[in-house]
C-alpha cells in the first residue's frame, strides 16, 4: 500500500460516522498504535497512491467492519486539515451486514454510543464531541404539508 499526499503533502486520510438511529459506531485504537493510542475513533484510514477518497472509504469500511457501504455522494459532513494531515469524514447512514472488528490489530474494540455517552469518552479528536453530538442528537421534524401523511418521517434504511 502506498498512501497518497495531496498537493500540500498532507496525508488524506477518510472516516465516516455510521449512525444507526440516535447511536454512532466508534473504535477504539489498541493502546500499541503509533499514532493516537488508546482513544476512541472513527472508522476509516489512509487514502492510496491513485484512489478517490469515496472509494478509499468504502474499501476502509469493508476491510475494517467487514460491511458493504456505497461511495458517497455529497460532500463530507466534516473536513479538517493539520500540518500533517487532511482528513474527510462523511455521515454513513446505509449499508450491508452487520459492524464486526475486522481489523483486531488496529481496534481492540468497538460500540454503538448515544449522544449521552460520548462525553465519558476519550476521543481521537477534540472535534469529534460536536459533530457526533450534532448527529446523535434529534433532529427536528418538519411538515410541509397538511394532514397524517405529512408528518414525521420514516426511519433511514441500512439498505
Amino acid at each position: 500500500m502506498t498512501i497518497s499526499a495531496d498537493d500540500s503533502g498532507r496525508v488524506r486520510i477518510v472516516t465516516a460516522v455510521l449512525r444507526d438511529g440516535d447511536r454512532v459506531l466508534l473504535c477504539h485504537r489498541s493502546p500499541g498504535r503509533r499514532h493516537n493510542p488508546d482513544v476512541w475513533d472513527l472508522p476509516g484510514g489512509h487514502v492510496e497512491e491513485g484512489e478517490k477518497p469515496e472509494a478509499s472509504l468504502v474499501r476502509e469500511l469493508r476491510e475494517e467492519l467487514g460491511i458493504t457501504a456505497p461511495e458517497p455522494a455529497g460532500p463530507p459532513l466534516h473536513e479538517f486539515r493539520t500540518g500533517l494531515v487532511h482528513m474527510r469524514i462523511w455521515l454513513v447512514e446505509k449499508w450491508t451486514g452487520t459492524p464486526v472488528n475486522a481489523a483486531p490489530e488496529e481496534h481492540d474494540a468497538m460500540g454503538w454510543f448515544r449522544t449521552a455517552d460520548l462525553g465519558g469518552l476519550r476521543l481521537a479528536h477534540e472535534s469529534y464531541l460536536a459533530m457526533l453530538t450534532a448527529v446523535t442528537s434529534p433532529q427536528p421534524r418538519v411538515s410541509h404539508g397538511t394532514g397524517p401523511s405529512a408528518c414525521g418521517t420514516a426511519p433511514a434504511s441500512r439498505g
